[in-house]
């Protein structure tokens, strides 16, 4: 509970919460250059305790940039992992923020940013409306749109159709790779960059939205199309066949809401081909649900531990394995410096109970969770709450996690990655490959059964 003072009374509402193990891109984190953009999280209920003024504060409360500031640090005071708020007198810090005079949000979001800066940890940030929307979209797997992946052609710089997504409706309608977009909504994309087209292509469910299509084939044409809810793919994967062996590489990108279903159609429909084992990467993944991290871990585990959290009153929830693995064919996992929070317990958890051979470079080392809360503007906060541990209980952060397998790729080896991903998960990849490797000299049961729950 928050103590009284004597200015205010204290009562409890019911907010939006969000948890979640990735507030931003390790990458992004590292590389100060580069925009944080990826969240992931998942929508539950939680109460939190808000001041309510007296009635002689009430007045310069009420619709201002102080209730914000204060609304911010009331979920600080109730969530922060550390009681002792890196020594920062919390309480002080509130009369200090709410004797301040704001005269529009930019300076109260600027008082805010700078407050959970004095908290020492780089996880625990404000978002603005427009990076909390971005968090909601990454947290459902879902946005609304009309399903297409987009690039800037290198060697025409016009805004280009990479692929429609599946049962879009750019699908729908017929878009295809390759298609060059001339216009959205009758503005012209010659100027627009990648996050500008995607601002202009998004919009409500059921609106509408024009595309003019330049197509090799034939003259320029208008499509219209109608937004939908979107799923975002989180799981890519297909069936190499190295040698003697049939091998499922799976690639999963962030632990999205829909993250779980996908990696078992993808176990499944891997494992109905006679596959002889599985390579699963890691790579670049940032991490993302706690619960999406724990549902895949069990696909793979049988039994033993998989994580534990901690937070800040010394509770702890311990996660397991359920005994309805999907699979127990081979599995090699592929992780690197961006490999964060929960790829790194799933990375963990399967290492440590000796279920995969972890191949790559030491993991980022984020050994926190976060709770991200929608505040009163449209705004977000991200709180951390807890700590998280592998089954041998060490303590990753800032530590990450070694591979079994030591594998390093050159400068000149990352950037033809980069540049070309879709070389990952094959002859060109050479983590990839030392997967292969290990996955050969393994004892494999090309013909063994395997059930599918």
């Amino acid at each position: 509970m928050i103590e009284k003072d004597k200015e205010y009374n204290f009562c409890s509402i019911l907010t939006k919460g969000i948890v979640f193990f990735m507030n931003q891109n390790p990458r992004s984190y590292n590389l100060r250059e580069l925009k944080w953009t990826k969240y992931v999280a998942t929508l539950i209920a939680t109460s939190v305790l808000v001041a309510h003024p007296n009635s002689s504060t009430k007045a310069a409360l009420e619709d201002s940039p102080k209730a914000l500031v204060d609304e911010v640090w009331q979920i600080v005071n109730n969530e922060f992992v550390d009681q002792e708020f890196n020594q920062v007198d919390w309480l002080n810090k509130r009369q200090e923020l709410l004797q301040r005079e704001y005269t529009d949000k930019k300076q109260a979001y600027q008082a805010i940013r700078q407050t959970l800066k004095d908290l020492g940890d780089p996880y625990t940030r404000f978002l603005v409306p427009e990076e909390f929307e971005e968090l909601t979209n990454q947290t459902t797997g879902e946005l609304s749109g009309i399903g297409i992946r987009l690039t800037i052609d290198d060697s025409t710089n016009q805004l280009t159709v990479v692929e429609p997504l599946q049962n879009s409706p750019a699908e729908k309608a017929g878009i295809k790779p390759g298609d060059k977009i001339l216009r959205i909504n009758d503005k012209p994309t010659s100027l627009m960059n990648i996050e500008q087209a995607s601002t202009e292509i998004k919009g409500e469910v059921g609106t509408e939205v024009i595309l003019k299509i330049s197509r090799s084939e034939k003259e320029v044409f208008d499509v219209t199309l109608v937004r939908e809810q979107i799923e975002l793919p989180s799981v890519e994967y297909t069936l190499n066949q190295e040698g003697k062996l049939k091998v499922g590489y799976i690639k999963l990108d962030e632990f999205s809401s829909h993250a779980a279903e996908q990696m078992q159609k993808a176990i499944k429909e891997l494992s109905d081909r006679d596959i002889s084992g599985f390579v699963l990467d890691l790579r670049g993944n940032p991490g993302g649900l706690l619960f999406s991290s724990v549902e895949i871990a069990r696909m793979w585990l049988e039994k033993g531990a998989i994580v534990s959290t901690i937070d800040r009153k010394g509770g702890n929830q311990k996660f397991s394995a359920n005994g309805k693995a999907l699979t127990d064919l081979p599995l090699v996992v592929l992780v690197d410096r961006y490999s964060a929070s929960a790829s790194e317990i799933l990375a963990g958890a399967l290492k440590e109970n000796k279920r995969a051979t972890v191949v790559g470079t030491r993991t980022y080392g984020k050994g926190t969770v976060q709770s991200v809360h929608s505040l009163s503007d449209g705004s977000g906060l991200a709180v951390t709450i807890a700590r998280y541990y592998p089954p041998s209980g060490i303590d990753i952060n800032r530590k990450g996690i070694s591979p079994d397998v030591q594998v390093n790729i050159s400068t000149e080896q990352k950037m033809s990655l980069n540049v070309n991903p879709t070389l990952l998960g094959t002859r060109a990849d050479p983590q990839y490959v030392k997967a292969i490797g290990i996955l050969q000299q393994l004892p494999l049961n090309q013909n063994r059964a395997l059930t599918i729950r």
